[in-house]
């Protein structure tokens, strides 16, 4: 067959096809379509044609088993010595002697834990140990607020947020909220702790910078964990030091990838008690925030509520507006005397959280009734600010009778702080020979001894060593320390009485120490 003949039986083909073709139902449809697009844009009709060749061959492909076998078959002999040399890691540590002895201890308070307690002896004390700072438990008007929610709402959505587990006084708490800040949006958590431990991943994650005070309480150091960030410390509340740390950072990723990078602090530490440096971060003579183009997020666990004039928090106390912080994280279980946590910030931050954030997407709501006694006990804040300054005049009556007075301790928190942390002074462990261990065991005996005297304090519990920290790193250390939570709910002579007991306990107990 010559040249000629090949192309005469190629064309007889093919009007052969297209006869047969264009007896089929719609074709004249499909090849008016072909030749309009094509016309139109070739491209598309390109890449149309690759995608149709591309499912023919992926459905003429031949299968393949899931179910292939690529590890090692063991016998059952080889299993059972297997199971037998495994042992497992136990849940939880198993106690010391010390936790053991503490734990035999610990007295059990039946009913309400207000100013003056009961405890299952029977014995009435002057409870100084619980975050009723504005003494709301005993608040009547509060009480049947709560219980008119719990009979409206019932105890508890039973959903989480995104899906049915939101209600209206959810909202309306995320606005009082946001309103109170002077922030753009809200989001309300159902836990406290997981709070900012959520918050953290979910804008931070493998590769970011985080830039952390090395005393950031333990629910911020989990949140950086789970992030899996690139971590950096700076010194306890050291502004100098933190611009250092800022300008390394920024010099090391100047030639690298852009990533996101966070600054991550406190209000009020809850390990030191002291307050953070605001005006220094976000808008001072030095402007890190800005200057270093880091974000900010500020936890006011232990600051919302307690700092400012209207309880506003540090932003308030020390005069920065709060959009200068692009995360407040806060607490609505401590002063506020409710549950849950908050973030606020701008609307798109707040957004993000609904479907990023573990503790909001994964848990039951917050309960109505707590939502509920969060708005009214911010409210109550708001309109009454005597409230406040009755806690401040008792915070005042209460270092007056201990920092100045003790020979033994000083207090490390902020004068506006309720939480009071008493610490050995330097002088005292020097000479005294103090470890760590040492410091502990004198504390708890402080505690065993007020409250043989009528009065319930507490220690500061140790927390992990800093995330991410080597051997050779210089890691800040938790100093042992009592915890003293003043109230409203007494008097100034009870106040003066219970700091009294406690002075005269931490000597009695040091004088026994040889």
């Amino acid at each position: 067959m010559d040249l000629q003949d090949a192309q005469n039986w190629l064309l007889g083909f093919l009007d052969e096809f297209s006869i047969h073709f264009q007896k089929l139902p719609g074709s004249a449809i499909f090849l008016r379509y072909v030749k309009s697009s094509y016309q139109n844009d070739p491209v598309r009709s390109a890449v149309e044609l690759f995608l149709f060749l591309f499912a023919v061959r992926y459905l003429l492909a031949p299968k393949y088993s899931t179910q292939k076998q690529n590890y090692v078959t063991l016998s059952d002999e080889e299993i059972d010595e297997l199971v037998e040399d495994w042992t497992p890691e136990p849940l939880v540590s198993p106690q010391t002697a010390f936790e053991e002895a503490e734990n035999e201890k610990r007295p059990v308070i039946v009913g309400p834990t207000g100013p003056k307690s009961k405890l299952l002896n029977g014995r009435t004390i002057t409870n100084l140990a619980s975050y009723n700072f504005y003494n709301f438990v005993a608040n009547e008007t509060l009480k049947e607020k709560a219980i008119q929610t719990l009979r409206t709402y019932g105890v508890g959505p039973c959903g989480p947020p995104g899906f049915y587990g939101t209600q209206d006084v959810h909202m309306k708490t995320e606005a009082d909220i946001a309103a109170h800040l002077g922030s753009p949006a809200c989001i309300v958590y159902a836990q406290a702790f997981s709070t900012i431990s959520s918050v953290i991943p979910a804008f931070s994650k493998r590769g970011d910078i985080i830039v952390a005070d090395k005393a950031v309480n333990y629910a911020i150091r989990k949140g950086i964990q789970i992030s899996r960030s690139t971590v950096r410390w700076y010194e306890h509340n050291d502004m100098e030091d933190l611009q250092k740390v800022l300008g390394k950072v920024t010099k090391e990723q100047a030639k690298k990838p852009l990533t996101r990078r966070f600054i991550v602090t406190e209000g009020i530490f809850e390990n030191v008690g002291d307050v953070v440096n605001l005006p220094r971060i976000v808008g001072g003579w030095i402007e890190l925030k800005l200057r270093y183009k880091f974000r900010l997020i500020l936890d006011e666990t232990w600051s919302f509520g307690i700092l400012g004039r209207s309880g506003r928090g540090v932003t308030e106390q020390q005069n920065v507006d709060a959009a200068e912080v692009d995360m407040i994280v806060g607490s609505l279980a401590g002063p506020l005397c409710a549950g849950g946590g908050f973030c606020a910030g701008s609307d798109e931050i707040v957004e993000h959280q609904r479907i990023s954030a573990a503790a909001y997407t994964f848990s039951a709501a917050l309960p109505a009734m707590l939502a509920t006694t969060a708005s009214e006990t911010l409210a109550m804040l708001q309109t009454n600010p005597d409230i406040m300054n009755q806690v401040r005049e008792n915070v005042k009556t209460m270092w007056s009778q201990l920092d100045p007075r003790s020979d033994w301790v000083r207090c490390t928190s902020a004068v506006e702080n309720p939480i009071m942390l008493l610490v050995f002074k330097a002088e005292v462990i020097a000479s005294k020979r103090l470890g760590i261990d040492d410091q502990t065991q004198l504390l708890q005996d402080v505690v065993d001894e007020t409250l043989a005297n009528g009065v319930l304090i507490t220690r500061l519990k140790s927390m992990p060593r800093a995330v991410y920290a080597s051997s050779k790193d210089d890691v800040w250390q938790l100093q042992p320390a009592l915890k003293v939570c003043v109230t409203s709910g007494l008097s100034r002579k009870e106040i003066e009485r219970a700091g009294t007991t406690i002075r005269h306990a931490i000597t009695k107990v040091v004088n026994r120490r040889r």
